[in-house]
């Protein structure tokens, strides 16, 4: 979960430095490309049947992850790559609490102090100081502090990246890690290539290179993922991925020259202890659930 915290830390670099002058369907194209290649490749390596077992599961999956990707992309256009970051990473809450009914693993009290920890962060980093913008450095507008459509993607991308996770969660004792990561891309592609072909735009040099990165790091951070929440209950798993909190923040101020507010040290520790706490976290029974 560590490794796929950094890998998709890499990858919103690789959103944020495209700019946005690329529609984000054609974002979400090239990962889909260059993931479906990398998959299709280690599946054959591997010697794996690559349709599955439960392929209802598996596209519901894809198609789950694929709209998570295109309101974490929106996102990441929008708002600065820590405040975007920050909103995504509500997902640990959204997943520890479907978990309970939908896989019947119940959280303990650790995961429920480390999910609270981690939205303290969050909320360190992105509630307005007083009546001004969102902290000094995050450029955001006076009142809200955040735009209002960027940070609803944030939001629903949150939401539906813990769908996602909970589906790959309950595909963990009839699909192997690469055949879940191999559905995700298989997905992406028709999701994305009808609205290309709709409004193509030719990237330049340096950004075809940003998005091959997009698509290699993403491939990266989903098989980090895929095969951290086949092995650790759902909530636990999602709450240690607080790490990419302190990272893009990093990654803000040494790429793109983000000021970050000085509270920044105080979210970046609660996320620590966040992640150090649900490592502490006794394992969930197995259950059915989905």
């Amino acid at each position: 979960m560590v490794a796929s915290a950094l890998a998709f830390s890499l990858m919103g670099v690789c959103v944020k430095a495209l700019g946005g002058r690329l529609p984000v369907a054609e974002v979400v194209l090239a990962r889909a490309v260059v993931s479906l290649l990398i998959s299709w490749w280690m599946l054959r390596c591997a010697g794996l049947n690559p349709w599955g077992q439960r392929r209802g599961l598996l596209v519901g999956r894809g198609i789950l992850g694929t709209a998570g990707l295109y309101c974490v992309y929106l996102a990441l256009t929008g708002l600065p790559l820590a405040a975007a970051t920050v909103l995504q990473y509500l997902h640990p809450t959204f997943t520890a609490l479907l978990a309970w009914p939908l896989l019947a693993e119940r959280p303990g009290w650790r995961v429920w102090g480390a999910v609270l920890l981690g939205l303290l962060g969050v909320a360190v980093l992105v509630v307005p100081d007083g009546a001004g913008a969102v902290g000094a450095g995050f450029g955001a507008a006076a009142g809200a502090g955040l735009p209002a459509l960027p940070l609803l993607f944030a939001l629903a991308g949150a939401l539906l990246s813990a769908l996602a996770y909970v589906s790959v969660r309950a595909l963990r004792n009839s699909e192997h890690p690469l055949v879940v990561v191999f559905y995700f891309p298989l997905m992406a592609l028709p999701l994305s290539l009808p609205l290309v072909l709709l409004q193509p735009v030719a990237p330049t040099a340096p950004e075809f290179a940003w998005l091959l990165g997009v698509g290699v790091f993403t491939q990266l951070g989903q098989i980090a993922l895929t095969y951290g929440l086949m092995g650790m209950a759902a909530a636990r798993a999602t709450a240690i991925s607080y790490v990419q909190v302190p990272l893009a923040a990093l990654w803000g101020v040494w790429w793109f020259g983000e000021a970050v507010p000085a509270r920044a040290g105080l979210s970046a520790l609660l996320v620590l202890l966040a992640t150090l706490l649900s490592l502490r976290a006794r394992p969930a029974p197995a259950a059915g659930g989905l």
